[in-house]
């Protein structure tokens, strides 16, 4: 930032930078500073100084008379006799060697406005909300702060703050109570995380005529930062302290004194108190102020009593100091004849006031702990005053008590002055709102969900919606586990508000608002669509921040759904459809004006229960990257292997779009935490049931919008999770179909070319009436049993219904509670004919070979009979080719428009993404433009070259079929991560290629306008000197061969060779060892070097990405039609006439989904939660054995043990005082039995009682 720097009044100060001071401009003419401008003289200064502290310098010519006359004013105040100017000190605050983040400062007048200061600090300076705030008042000027109350200060509320997210409010000054407070706090940051520093901010609240250095600070523009320079660090004194991260300098108008800031900060406590914890304010409770009361002189009992008139509860200090000594005292001796000290009065009852006796012994308490102070009737009035309100003061004993369970005496102060503000609260719902406000699950754990209380669902659900708002999911468990049905909570309307409630700054925002916008478009016009999709119109309206963002006040669930359409794209159909009384094939304008008509009248969806309110919740959270409330949902959601799969695709799309780098990678690491749960759960249903696991993968979800595992995972490139043994055992048992997995290939080329050989044991072959059995028995079977081996609910027959045989075996199916005697049956020829046929490792082996015999004809075509244009060619066999093309383009347009469930746009794109799919088009179109221009004699030589470079690219296809090889496909895909090196590589290589091309040309012609030769000398031919062509008789003079050159400019424009310059020979030279130094040795040795990189990082995820490829082979061939080309094109009419003109519905077009519903459909569900419940049972097991948890739990022993010590230790101390004065009164009675034995006042009959010797007993042995 480019700064300046300015005097002022003595002071330096730097201006900020245009932007800063644009910023912050504004500030100067709405807060003000207060000058002394009447000059009312001070006795005890002999008339240099006036009552404010100011010279009589310093006050102008004008007003320094007594306009009122001295006879009528004798005492100074400053609403009277200063007035308000433009402040003159505000921006950043840098201690100069300190080396600490900047600290913001204000210098305003105690007449401003606390409203605005609070805006300032939340909205400006971007100081996070607050929880609670504690005012710590008293112990100020060199008062020394006892040893206990600093360890109350550091252990104590310091640690509080943290764990509640507080604000503490002290004086800001290097003295006393706020000179512990600030080293407090700077102990804490230096031992805490960097989140847990966010969470404490120390504020300083300050007279501003008490600041030393003040001058330093003043700069009328703004400083952005000013240089803050302490001396002498190790004494108190009115310095401002580094460790606080705002100060505001209450401005009076005195100088050099006390108490000026009083009045101010009693209004801003008193404003904070009445706004709302929570983002936007969103919290259940209104933020509590707590004021803390150390020590403190006389005049603080007022501060305490205008305090405490305004209900802000105190936390007292007792045995601190006078001031907290005396209220404590009060609170525990004194007790009142007219005044019960249990309740207080009814409204508008008037007191009789205290009673004579107690005014007395109020007076001598007074006398005793202020008795230097005159006028002691007032401070008894101010005393008696507190004590009316004595029901919002709380008493710590520190020494007693300890500065452990603080947070806990905070709770517990809030509370119980809450019960006197609000006497229709309910004791314990303050608590617990006051608890979740602080986030200390802990406290509501050990003091609210003992067991004791009886938790109602009222109770719970302002708390709930707070938590889940502000990101505690601890408590969202807490209240779910203790009475609150989800069921019940989560309407459409509450959903909709949660999503209301996401930050402005977070990328889900942004992305509803969008589509929001697109519905108000449609709803207004066609422009305002246009410019509110391109995000160029602002979409906040200017409101107050507690109000919240007002665009997202009218979200519905339309807008939530259509950015999961976005983001999950088409796997899975529209969310939320179905309560919008909306249909899945609804086009999306149609489905805006629906949904604007819907939301302008009474909108009854908003009041039905959400469908699936784990799912929704878990939706919601993972759109926030909220990574802790998001794995609990998961936990408490069905479908646990989809759900996870779901929010790593969700997160992993939401990466793509997030700019900021510290949250993508939040993402990415979340969604790998999900995929690990997915791969976790499956293994552990693998382990109990393949069958069941089977099932699972394609089975058919009603929460996640008809999406299966499989195309899930696929969408969320989920490649750990397809690796997984279960997951490749269904790919292999659906690769092979109905034969058996261990067949040889060799078994299948054979049958391939002999037919016949099918029909005997060469290939074993399930039998279909065994798989009808099968299912039989499984149907019979008592599927209650969730241990998982026997019961299951699928089969082979699921999943490969072909198109011929989809009508069968549905009637097989429908048939199967009936008899099995009615289960079609196909004749055994037929049977074994189909189960060959059409099975997709089949498919795929005759592809193959057909594709390498389409290669070899094209090969022929173009080296041997590629004939002349017509009449004379093409020759047959060309035409040959002609077809077999045609048959490919065929299938290629039945994979694009005719696969598929989504609309054909999505069906275009979804084609296009596929790499080999743009090689396939690639080869197409290059294909028929070579046949284009072979026809026509004026561009047969240019058809021919396309054809050779389609060749090429037809030939390279040859790739994505041995993809599907174990050995093969993994170095493939090491191949293909390569290639990114190589052009890395590349691009290295040409910058130095052109520099010293372009060189090297320079220096041998010094004139060549051949751009045919020009290009050879610049790029071709410093190419192969990589390789070792070297031309040293066109290059070095000493070996120049005789050739016919010429010098002569126009000869050589008409064609003639120029003549080789031999100048600066010696250079070409040089720059030719320099060339080979660096690309064959430097750049080489870099591609070798990134070669191994690449393959030692790859290799050992190769087997992973290669599976993950495998499957989309697999999906691939699966859909095929059985024939290859070019006889396919006999199952594309088959298809034909099967789809257009008998409609028969296709059963392929949703390969590898299996619809459940009723009872197979809620045992898979509860069997799979069982998996899912065991696992995270071994998991939590795991955690609770480590390491980490140990030393926790360690920790905790040995901090109660310490705690127990501390407790002895105090009672030894304790028994040691009384043996001290039993010790003493003994010797007092010994005396007084000597004194009275030897006196003759008391006559005695028996002789004084004698001490026995009691000698410990020994134990026995």
């Amino acid at each position: 930032m480019k700064e300046t720097e300015k005097e002022n009044e003595g002071g330096v100060g730097r201006a900020g930078s245009k932007k800063s001071e644009k910023d912050q401009s504004w500030i100067p003419k709405i807060i003000k500073k207060r000058v002394c401008t009447t000059f009312v003289e001070d006795s005890f200064s002999n008339g240099a100084l006036c009552q404010c502290g100011g010279v009589r310098e310093t006050h102008g010519s004008i007003a320094t008379g007594d306009y009122f006359g001295a006879a009528i004013v004798s005492q100074w105040n400053s609403a009277q006799h200063s007035s308000e100017y433009p402040t003159d000190a505000f921006g950043e605050l840098e201690f100069a060697g300190a080396g600490r983040r900047h600290s913001h400062f204000l210098r305003l007048s105690c007449d401003t406005q606390p409203q605005i200061v609070y805006t300032m600090m939340t909205a400006h300076w971007r100081m996070p909300s607050p929880n609670l705030v504690v005012s710590v008042v008293g112990g100020e000027g060199h008062e020394r702060v006892k040893t206990w109350v600093r360890d109350v200060l550091r252990n104590g509320l310091v640690r509080a703050a943290q764990s509640t997210g507080a604000w503490i409010l002290t004086g800001g000054l290097r003295e006393g109570v706020g000179r512990c407070v600030g080293e407090a706090v700077r102990d804490h940051g230096a031992a805490a995380s960097s989140l847990s520093q966010k969470k404490v901010v120390a504020v300083g609240v300050a007279p501003w005529g008490l600041v030393h250095n003040r001058q330093q600070l003043i700069n009328s523009q703004g400083s952005f930062p000013a240089r803050y320079y302490v001396q002498n660090t190790s004494r108190d004194s009115c310095c401002l302290d580094s460790n606080y991260q705002a100060f505001l300098l209450v401005d009076d108008g005195s100088v050099g004194q006390r108490a000026g800031e009083m009045v101010f900060r009693a209004n801003l406590e008193d404003y904070i108190s009445h706004q709302r914890t929570g983002i936007w304010g969103s919290g259940s409770i209104e933020i509590p102020v707590l004021c803390m009361l150390i020590s403190g002189e006389a005049n603080m009992l007022e501060r305490v009593d205008s305090s405490l008139k305004k209900a802000i509860p105190w936390l007292v200090l007792a045995g601190s100091g006078p001031a907290a000594d005396l209220i404590s005292e009060m609170l525990e001796d004194l007790s009142p004849v007219t005044l019960s000290p249990t309740s207080p009065l009814p409204e508008g009852e008037v007191s009789e006031g205290p009673s004579a006796e107690f005014r007395d012994r109020t007076r001598e308490k007074v006398a005793r702990h202020f008795p230097t102070e005159a006028d002691v009737e007032k401070l008894v009035e101010r005393a008696l005053s507190i004590y009316q309100s004595r029901e919002l003061i709380t008493l710590f004993h520190g020494k007693q008590e300890g500065p452990d369970d603080f947070d806990t005496v905070l709770l517990k102060a809030l509370v119980k002055a809450s019960k006197r503000v609000s006497s229709d609260a309910s004791e314990y719902t303050d608590e617990l709102k006051l608890a979740v406000a602080w986030n200390r699950v802990d406290i509501a754990k050990s003091e609210l969900f003992n067991g004791d209380i009886q938790w109602k669902y009222e109770d719970l659900e302002d708390s709930m919606t707070d938590a889940l708002i502000n990101d505690k999911p601890q408590f969202v468990r807490l209240f779910c586990e203790n009475g609150l049905n989800i069921l019940d909570y989560l309407t459409n309307r509450r959903l909709e508000s949660l999503y209301r409630s996401l930050s402005d700054s977070s990328l889900a925002y942004t992305l509803l608002q969008r589509r929001l916008s697109e519905r108000q478009g449609i709803s207004g016009s066609a422009s305002y669509l246009d410019g509110a999709v391109s995000g160029a119109a602002p979409l906040r309206n200017p409101q107050s921040l507690l109000t919240g963002p007002a665009s997202a006040k009218e979200l519905s669930l339309y807008e939530v759904s259509r950015l999961l359409w976005d983001l999950l794209g088409d796997v899975c159909q529209p969310f939320y459809y179905r309560p919008l009384g909306l249909a899945q094939c609804t086009s999306t304008r149609r489905a805006l004006k629906q949904v604007n008509k819907l939301l302008l009248g009474e909108c009854p969806y908003r009041d039905q229960r959400c469908l699936s309110p784990w799912a929704s919740l878990f939706i919601w959270a993972v759109l926030q990257n909220r990574s802790e409330m998001a794995v609990y949902f998961w936990e408490m959601a069905g479908e646990s292997v989809l759900s996870a799969l779901s929010g790593c695709k969700l997160l992993r799309e939401l990466s793509k779009l997030e700019s900021e780098t510290e949250t993508k990678v939040s993402m990415k690491e979340l969604a790998q935490r999900f995929e690990n749960l997915a791969h976790d759960v499956f293994s552990a249903c693998y382990q109990s049931s393949e069958s069941r696991t089977f099932t699972l993968l394609i089975r058919k979800s009603p929460v996640w919008s008809g999406a299966t595992c499989l195309q899930m995972a696929t969408a969320a490139d989920a490649r750990l999770f397809f690796s997984h043994d279960g997951v490749q055992s269904l790919l292999s048992q659906i690769w092979w179909g109905d034969m058996d997995r261990s067949t040889e290939v060799w078994k299948l080329v054979l049958s391939f070319f002999i037919p016949p050989l099918i029909y005997t044991d060469l290939i074993n072959f399930r039998e279909q009436e065994e798989e009808v059995k099968s299912m039989e028995v499984h149907h019979a079977r008592d599927i209650d049993s969730l241990d998982g081996n026997d019961a299951t609910v699928f089969s082979l027959a699921d999943i490969m219904q072909n198109d011929e045989d989809a009508e069968e075996y549905a009637a097989l199916k429908a048939n199967l509670k009936g008899s099995s005697s009615s289960t079609p049956k196909r004749p055994f020829a037929l049977l074994r004919w189909r189960q060959f046929w059409f099975a997709p490792v089949t498919s795929f082996l005759g592809n193959t070979l057909m594709y390498f015999l389409f290669l070899c004809l094209f090969a022929y075509v173009l080296l041997v009979d590629f004939k002349p244009p017509p009449p004379n060619g093409p020759a047959t066999l060309e035409f040959v080719l002609y077809f077999w093309v045609f048959t490919l383009v065929l299938e290629e347009i039945r994979q694009t428009f005719f696969v598929g469930s989504t609309t054909i746009i999505q069906r275009m794109r979804n084609y296009i993404q596929d790499v080999w799919n743009k090689c396939d088009l690639t080869a197409i179109i290059l294909f028929t433009l070579a046949l284009c221009c072979r026809m026509f004699p004026w561009s047969y030589e240019f058809g021919r070259a396309v054809m050779s470079l389609d060749f090429m690219v037809f030939t390279l296809r040859l790739i994505h079929i041995f993809a599907i090889h174990k050995q093969l496909g993994p170095k493939i895909i090491i191949v293909g991560k390569m290639m990114k090196d190589v052009f890395f590589f590349l691009f290295f290589l040409a910058v130095w290629l052109v520099a010293y091309g372009v060189a090297n040309q320079s220096l041998l012609y010094s004139y060549d306008p051949r751009p045919n030769w020009i290009f050879r000398r610049v790029f071709y031919r410093p190419y192969l000197h990589i390789f070792g062509q070297i031309p040293i008789h066109e290059m070095d003079a000493d070996k120049l061969e005789n050739v016919n050159c010429t010098d002569n400019v126009t000869l050589i424009k008409a064609g003639a060779e120029p003549c080789m310059s031999t100048y600066a020979n010696w250079l070409v030279v040089i720059l030719l060892v320099i060339y080979l130094l660096v690309t064959n040795i430097l750049l080489v040795n870099l591609l070798i070097a990134m070669f191994s990189y690449t393959f030692s990082k790859v290799q050992e995820h190769s087997d992973t990405y290669w599976k993950f490829q495998r499957y989309n082979l697999i999906v691939e061939y699966h859909s095929r039609p059985c024939l290859a080309p070019p006889f396919i094109i006999i199952s594309h009419l088959h298809l034909f006439i099967k789809r257009y003109i008998r409609h028969i519905p296709s059963v392929k077009i949703k390969h590898f989904v299996l619809e459940l519903r009723g009872r197979k459909a809620s045992h898979l569900n509860t069997w799979e939660a069982i998996q899912k419940e065991n696992l995270l049972s071994v998991q939590n097991k795991r955690h609770r054995e480590s390491d980490t948890a140990r030393l926790k739990r360690t920790s905790a022993k040995v901090d109660s043990v310490l705690k127990q010590m501390s407790e002895i230790r105090e009672h030894d101390r304790r028994l040691r005082m009384l043996e001290t004065e039993l010790e003493y009164c003994s010797s007092a009675l010994s005396w007084m039995v000597q004194a009275l034995s030897q006196s003759n006042l008391i006559k005695t009959t028996r002789p004084p009682p004698v001490l026995r010797d009691v000698t410990p007993l020994s134990p026995t042995t």
